[in-house]
């Protein structure tokens, strides 16, 4: 393909890969909506459910690594259909399955199959950006965070009007899988230059200063999904109602960010935006713990969002551009710490939180953030 043609290309190529991106916030968001259904469908205490879920990084995690070689042999557009069939396919999987050992193993696929897709549609989204005149990356990852966001408008709405669990999950399933294969059908054939290059990444040293970065980012956003409604519901007595809307507040400002994200990436720089992001986020941990009521709190929530909300994809481009290696392991050896972060961020927090005070866990997590600020000098 010519430099003009894969201009004229580019938009194409960046609409599929936005919609899987789309897509696969949406099928995150579909199940997790409806996990009080699933819940009380197989009888699960609070212990029980959390033990089954844990199921769901457990294969991310595992199968990470062996979709960034799997990308190297075969190319992120057949790996992407893979990842997206397992995800879309097994999204029902929790509706039907009996007792707890099937929603941890319907939770073990279903995070295996996200993994795949994550590091396969993530060195697409690199490969494209590289043709396209403009950064475009992180715009990626915004369309991730708005997919999901519509998918828990959608499930809470389908949870309200009484649409049984298992027809809400099919139909995103059926609908959502159509819409990523036809996406996909237009990915770049030849993304990652399969074929060629390690299948494994080195453990290089600015490939570990960027593992850190997004264990960091992962393990803050992680803590946040988890205990911001908790924050806001035992500190300041916030309703359930609006101790939910603490959450809303945070992906829609992360969203918001990733947007802008780009654009002031090519003005500032990306080390610099991800260093700044890192500080604003321990800042708004800062503020959080400090607020003296909802409003100040909401807008500590909202300036975490922006924050942390290029850190990650900045991460993931800078490790696609290492020298010597292959996009796709090294994304995936990034991907793997990040999600460690992401796994290890909810208990962390809670373990802090009965051994002091869940304000002080929250500072901990601000002092992270600041200590990983040093190592974005390798996001360039």
């Amino acid at each position: 393909m010519s430099a003009g043609d894969a201009e004229s290309a580019a938009p194409r190529h960046r609409v599929a890969v936005t919609a899987v991106f789309a897509g696969n916030g949406v099928l995150f968001a579909s199940l997790f909506s409806r996990l009080p259904e699933v819940q009380a469908r197989l009888r699960l205490d609070e212990g029980e459910l959390g033990l089954a879920l844990l199921g769901g990084p457990v294969g991310l995690v595992g199968a990470v690594a062996l979709a960034g070689a799997a990308v190297v042999r075969a190319g992120s557009r057949r790996v992407s259909a893979l990842g997206a069939a397992g995800y879309a396919g097994f999204l029902a999987l929790p509706a039907v399955v009996p007792g707890l050992p099937g929603l941890l193993g319907a939770m073990l696929l279903l995070g295996a199959a996200s993994g795949v897709l994550d590091v396969a549609m993530n060195t697409q989204g690199v490969t494209v950006e590289r043709r396209h005149p403009r950064r475009i990356f992180a715009s990626l990852h915004a369309a991730f965070s708005f997919g999901a966001l519509a998918g828990a408008l959608a499930g809470g709405i389908a949870a309200e009007t009484g649409v049984p669990l298992g027809a809400h999950l099919l139909a995103v399933s059926l609908l959502v899988g159509v819409t990523m294969a036809a996406a996909i059908r237009t990915f770049l054939p030849d993304a990652d230059e399969a074929g060629s290059g390690p299948a494994f990444a080195r453990p290089t040293g600015p490939l570990v200063a960027l593992g850190a970065v997004a264990l960091c980012a992962l393990l803050a956003e992680g803590a946040m999904n988890d205990w911001s409604a908790v924050y806001l519901d035992q500190v300041l007595d916030a309703g359930p109602g609006t101790a939910a809307a603490g959450l809303a507040v945070f992906s829609v400002a992360m969203g918001a960010g990733r947007l802008a994200a780009d654009p002031i990436a090519e003005r500032s720089g990306a080390g610099r935006l991800a260093r700044a992001g890192l500080l604003l986020a321990a800042a708004g941990f800062g503020a959080a713990v400090a607020a003296p009521g909802l409003p100040a709190a909401f807008a500590a929530f909202a300036a975490l969002g922006l924050g942390l909300a290029a850190v990650y994809p900045l991460a993931l481009r800078a490790a696609a551009a290492q020298p010597g290696m292959s996009s796709a392991p090294a994304i995936a050896a990034v991907t793997t710490t990040g999600y460690a972060g992401f796994l290890a961020g909810p208990p962390l927090v809670g373990l802090l939180a009965d051994a002091a005070s869940l304000r002080t866990s929250l500072l901990v997590v601000a002092g992270l953030c600041l200590l990983a600020a040093p190592f974005t000098r390798t996001i360039g």
